[in-house]
């Protein structure tokens, strides 16, 4: 009985004498050997192992850290409105508004403030006003942990950022409310900038304007938070009487103490488009009345439908909306 290396040889020298197209057939045919069952097929599997000692084995591709991608991270931006992928230069441009649904993204306190004065410039005041742990809270951190790691997140002292500059040439106070420090929660220190602002703007006898994207009252903070509400209200209403016109622009989202202060008492009210703004969530609601609310209930449009806004202006058209405001509210006085 021959060797397996006469076998070996055997089928080479028989795979070798095959016509290429006589090749194809056995491949397509799935024939590896003379025999498919009984002696055969055990003989197949011995050949195939024996050919195993010749064969090398493939090694796994790895990524290979030293090449670098041709398109630089952060160039494309996925939209939450439509989950289309868009350029990101496209959305800055845009003013951070989605070119294919017209979501308006998240953005800054300082991005919104450049956007909105003239050549982007504006003066900070009351900036190191920041933050304490009156109530040494502490949930699953200490509340001062957290003031301080908002604090280096956001380079501020607390959710909102007071600033004077011109619109159109008209002089003026914004406030603009960070939603990147603690969901724009209102505490005490949030409520002393807002209530020094329209201070200051009754002083200067310029329009106050704040924008407002938060959560609402600051519950780290308790009572405290609370009282803010009628702080800030009897500030505004001090200005009312003086006839100096407050602008109330609410982002999303606008709710809790915050909508049910100083955010729904503008002479008055814009929100941007699709912004959420209420007093408690829509589950919340639903779960307390065991009804379904209609379809975008608390959105932007619904308010306006329902009177609770004066209007709603795209995050682009909003420099010229409050310019078209401010010259029919204040330069005829």
């Amino acid at each position: 009985m021959p060797d397996l290396g006469d076998r070996l040889r055997a089928k080479s020298r028989q795979r070798n004498n095959l016509t290429p197209e006589a090749r194809l057939i056995r491949l397509c045919a799935g024939e590896r050997s003379e025999g498919l069952t009984g002696a055969g097929t055990s003989e197949r599997h011995k050949d195939t192992d024996a050919m195993a000692w010749f064969r090398k084995a493939k090694k796994p591709k790895t990524a290979n850290s030293s090449r670098t991608s041709p398109v630089p991270e952060g160039m494309w931006i996925k939209c939450k409105g439509c989950a289309e992928i868009i350029y990101r230069q496209e959305v800055v441009r845009r003013a951070w508004v989605c070119p294919k649904c017209g979501y308006h993204f998240t953005v800054t306190a300082r991005q919104r403030l450049e956007g909105l004065f003239d050549d982007g410039q504006f003066e900070e005041f009351d900036s190191a006003l920041a933050s304490v742990d009156p109530l040494r809270f502490k949930d699953k951190k200490l509340y001062r942990d957290r003031l301080n790691q908002y604090q280096k997140k956001t380079g501020l002292g607390d959710a909102v950022l007071n600033a004077s500059g011109s619109i159109a040439g008209v002089p003026m106070i914004a406030c603009a409310m960070e939603y990147g420090f603690m969901g724009g929660s209102m505490g005490s220190v949030v409520g002393e900038k807002i209530t020094r602002a329209a201070e200051r703007s009754l002083e200067e006898r310029v329009p106050l304007l704040i924008i407002s994207t938060s959560g609402g009252a600051r519950m780290q903070e308790g009572a405290l938070s609370l009282m803010q509400m009628a702080k800030v209200s009897a500030a505004l209403a001090r200005l009312h009487e003086a006839g100096i016109p407050y602008i109330s622009v609410l982002a999303d989202p606008t709710t809790g103490g915050v909508t049910a202060s100083y955010a729904m008492l503008g002479d008055v009210n814009i929100a941007e488009p699709g912004a959420l703004i209420g007093f408690a969530g829509p589950r919340v609601i639903e779960q307390t009345i065991r009804q379904k609310l209609p379809e975008g209930f608390q959105r932007a449009e619904f308010l306006l439908e329902h009177g609770m806004v004066d209007m709603v202006v795209e995050r682009r058209e909003l420099r010229e909306t409050l310019a078209r405001l401010l010259r029919l509210l204040w330069s005829a006085t």
